[in-house]
C-alpha cells in the first residue's frame, strides 16, 4: 500500500488523560479517542499516577480510535508518542511491574531537598550542564526519592534489576513487551541528569543525585524507528517512530522549525517555546534552555517559559466565583465592557512562573472600585493571560537577541478570539491560530511520519501547515504602554506582599 493511503497514529499521553489521534497524509484528523485517569494525592503537595492506568488508558484509546476509523494495523504507517514530561517511573526489569506509583511533574515532595542543593552551591553546575534550575519539577530528585524511600529499591537498582523512565519510556517498554528501554533527547533533557551539550547522561549529575547509571534508558533521536509493537491494533506490527515531550511536539507540530519562531500553548498554564537553532542558549532571564528535538542526527534547541495559571483563571471565574457557567461564556462577558475599568488581575494562584519565579506570590486583584463589575474582572482575567505571555516573550527576545515576527498559538483557550486579539495588541505582533489546533499530537505524528518516509522532508511538512485565523495588532502604542505599566506595577505589588509574609 502506498504511504499516502496509510495513516499515522499519535499517542498523546497527558497529565489528566490519554488520547489517541489518527491523522491522514494531509495532516487532518481522521478520528480521535480520549480517556481520563485517576489523580492520586497521598499528602498535600504530592501528586501520583498509577502507571498501569497510564498504560491501560493509552492502549485502550489507541485501539478505539483505530477501530472507529475503520482501520487495521496494516493501515498505520507508524506511531508517534508525545507525553507529559518529568513524571517519573521506576519498574522491575524482569516483571515489568512498577515498584511505586508514577511521581507526577507537579509533585513537590522533594522541594526542601532541592532547596538544600541550591543552598549548598550546586545551582550553577546543574544549570550549566542541563539548562535547568534545580527544582522538584524535574525528574532527578523524584527518582532519588524512589530509590531512597521504596523498600529495597536502591539495592535492586544497583544490581541492575530496576528501570527508570519518563512516561514515553514506560509506554515504549510496554509497547515492545520489554524489548526496548529508551527515551528521546527532548524527554531526557527534562530529567536534570542529561547534559544538553554532550547529549549524554552526565556522571557529575548522577553523583550529585546519587543515581546508578544502570537504571537509565538509552537516549535516541526524536524521529527514528525505535521498535515495533503488536499489542495495540490486531493484525500486524506497527513501527514506533516518533518521540517528543509535549511542548517540544507542539513546537514541531506548529512547524516552528526556524530559529526565532515561537509557539504558545494555552492550557491550564501556558508554555512558550522558541526555536533557538543548533546550539543551546543560556538564559539570563529565568527561562529554561532545553533540547527541542533531534532529527537525522541534527539537534535543535529551544528556550522555554512556563506560566502556571492561564486557562485555570477562567476555570476560577466559573467554579470559584460563579461569574460564568461555561468557559465559552468568557468572551461575551468580557466584551460587554470596552476595557478593564482600571482593574488588573495577577493570577498567581500557584505562584508566579517565568520569568519571575516567585513561589510565594498569590492571586491579587488591583484597581477595583464600587463601579467594578464581573465583566471588568472577566476582561482583566483574559488580559492577565496575554500579559504573562508578554513577560515571557520579552525575556526570550532579550536572551536570544532574535527578532520575533509572529506568535503561533494552540490549546483550549485559543477558542477565545478576544484573548488572541488582546494578545496581538499587547505583543504588537501577529498571532496565528492554525487550522489544526491539536498540535501536540500532530507534532508526534509528523516526527513519526518523517522517520518512515511518510513525508519526504521538512518542506513537505511546512506545506501541510494551514492558517485558520490571523490576529493583527489594532491597539495604539499609548494604550498598550499604559496597560503594560499597570501590569508591571501590579506584579511588583504582588511580589512585595508575598515577600513580606
Amino acid at each position: 500500500m502506498p504511504t499516502t493511503h496509510k495513516y499515522l497514529l499519535a499517542f498523546d499521553q497527558g497529565t489528566t488523560s490519554s488520547r489517541a489521534i489518527v491523522f491522514n497524509h494531509e495532516g487532518a484528523i481522521v478520528q480521535r479517542a480520549q480517556r481520563e485517569f485517576r489523580q492520586i494525592y497521598p499528602q498535600p503537595g504530592w501528586v501520583e499516577h498509577d502507571p498501569q492506568e497510564i498504560w491501560g488508558s493509552q492502549v485502550a484509546v489507541a485501539a478505539q480510535a483505530v477501530a472507529m476509523a475503520g482501520l487495521q494495523a496494516t493501515d498505520i504507517a507508524a506511531i508517534g508518542i508525545t507525553n507529559q514530561r518529568e513524571t517519573t517511573l521506576l519498574w522491575d526489569r524482569a516483571t515489568g511491574q512498577p515498584v511505586y506509583n508514577a511521581i507526577v511533574w507537579q509533585d513537590r515532595r522533594t522541594a526542601a531537598w532541592c532547596d538544600q542543593l541550591k543552598h549548598d552551591g550546586h545551582a550553577d553546575l546543574v544549570k550549566s550542564k542541563t539548562g535547568l534550575p534545580i527544582d522538584a519539577y524535574f525528574s532527578a530528585s523524584k527518582l532519588k526519592w524512589l530509590l531512597d524511600k521504596v523498600p529495597d529499591a536502591r539495592r535492586r537498582a544497583n544490581k541492575g534489576e530496576l528501570a527508570f523512565g519518563t512516561v514515553d519510556s514506560w509506554l515504549i517498554w510496554n509497547l515492545t513487551q520489554g524489548q526496548q528501554h529508551l527515551t528521546d533527547v527532548s524527554n531526557a533533557a527534562r530529567t536534570m541528569l542529561f547534559n544538553i551539550h554532550t547529549l549524554a547522561w552526565d556522571d557529575d549529575l548522577l553523583r550529585l543525585f546519587d543515581i546508578p547509571r544502570s537504571v537509565l534508558p538509552e537516549v535516541r533521536g526524536s524521529s527514528e524507528i525505535v521498535g515495533y509493537t503488536r499489542n495495540v491494533v490486531p493484525g500486524g506490527v506497527i513501527a514506533l517512530a516518533g518521540i517528543a515531550g509535549d511542548q517540544h511536539a507542539a513546537l514541531f507540530g506548529q512547524q516552528c522549525t526556524q530559529p526565532g519562531m515561537v509557539k504558545n500553548t494555552y492550557g491550564t498554564g501556558c508554555f512558550l517555546m522558541m526555536n533557538t537553532g543548533p546550539k543551546p542558549m543560556s538564559s539570563q532571564h529565568n527561562l529554561l534552555s532545553t533540547v527541542a528535538w533531534q532529527i537525522n542526527g541534527q539537534t535543535t534547541y529551544a528556550l522555554e517559559g512556563s506560566i502556571f495559571t492561564t486557562g485555570a483563571v477562567i476555570k476560577w471565574l466559573r467554579d470559584g466565583l460563579g461569574l460564568i457557567r461555561h468557559a465559552s461564556e468568557i468572551d461575551a462577558l468580557a466584551r460587554s465592557v470596552p476595557d478593564t475599568g482600571g482593574v488588573v488581575l495577577v493570577p498567581a494562584f500557584a505562584g508566579l512562573g517565568a520569568p519571575h519565579w516567585n513561589a510565594n506570590a498569590r492571586g491579587s486583584l488591583f484597581g477595583a472600585t464600587l463601579g467594578t463589575t464581573s465583566a471588568h474582572i472577566a476582561r482583566a482575567a483574559l488580559e492577565s493571560i496575554a500579559l504573562q505571555t508578554l513577560d515571557v516573550l520579552d525575556a526570550m527576545r532579550a536572551d536570544s537577541g532574535m527578532t520575533v515576527s509572529e506568535l503561533r498559538v494552540d490549546g483550549g483557550a485559543t477558542a477565545s478570539d478576544l484573548l488572541l486579539q488582546c494578545q496581538a495588541d499587547l505583543l504588537q505582533l501577529d498571532v496565528i491560530r492554525p487550522q489544526v489546533t491539536e498540535t501536540t499530537a500532530l507534532g508526534a505524528a509528523y516526527l513519526a511520519g518523517l522517520a518512515v518516509g511518510y513525508w519526504n522532508d521538512l518542506p513537505a511538512l511546512q506545506d501541510q501547515w494551514q492558517l485558520q485565523q490571523r490576529f493583527s495588532p489594532q491597539a495604539s502604542a499609548e494604550d498598550v504602554n499604559r496597560r503594560v505599566a499597570a501590569w508591571q506595577r501590579a506584579v511588583k505589588a504582588a511580589v512585595v506582599w508575598a515577600d513580606m509574609g
